[in-house]
């Protein structure tokens, strides 16, 4: 089994990128996706009502790829670095978003985080339409 973690944010546009990139993986029959939605404070809610983890979870099943959902609390970076470990995952799988390099310096970006951060490959998706 090839183990991806998807750090999925709010986003639907990302989720779905992200989801869509991942079905189109050959062998997509032997990739389990474990969806990773983390919350800064406390998770008061249920992940199934994240509509970007719905909508990617229906998508990647519609692709005959396995799917675990997990939420976390903490640092977005540092919980999608933490699963990848902790699951020994093959890949990691984040959605960038469009931001001038002011506001990545002013608000950080979690996915540059993620690839500086990462010990293993790192699968960066865009939403934005080309």
């Amino acid at each position: 089994m090839y183990d991806i973690v998807v750090g999925v944010d709010t986003d639907v546009d990302r989720a779905l990128a992200q989801a869509e990139a991942i079905a189109e993986l050959p062998g997509r029959e032997e990739v389990r996706a474990i969806l990773l939605h983390v919350v800064r404070g406390s998770a008061d809610g249920a992940i199934e009502d994240v509509e970007s983890v719905t909508e990617a979870r229906t998508e990647l099943a519609a692709a005959n790829v396995e799917v675990t959902t997990e939420t976390a609390e903490g640092d977005p970076a540092m919980c999608i670095l933490d699963a990848a470990e902790r699951h020994d995952a093959n890949c990691i799988c984040v959605a960038g978003r469009d931001r001038s390099p002011t506001g990545k310096a002013i608000f950080g970006s979690v996915t540059q985080d993620v690839v500086v951060g990462a010990k293993r490959p790192t699968l960066v998706c865009s939403a934005s339409k080309q």
